[in-house]
């Protein structure tokens, strides 16, 4: 049983205290449309893949945020 959903968790993770640079998070979900591309990035989610995940549309989102928090971590 989950205890809470994306946004929620989202909402929780961005109420921690900020000792570390922002956690990347993105939003993985089966629901498709621009809508709810929207409301995850409104949600505070830094992106977001659609189901089916292709591996290669992974592992470009997961290289885009790592080379972000190098940089910010510099």
């Amino acid at each position: 049983m989950l205890v809470m959903d994306g946004y929620e968790a989202t909402a929780a993770i961005r109420r921690l205290p900020d000792t570390y640079p922002r956690t990347p998070i993105i939003a993985l979900t089966a629901n498709a449309s621009e809508e709810d591309r929207q409301r995850c990035l409104d949600a505070d989610m830094d992106d977001y893949l659609s189901k089916p995940v292709h591996i290669k549309d992974l592992h470009g989102k997961l290289s885009r945020w790592q080379h972000e928090a190098q940089r910010q971590a510099q």
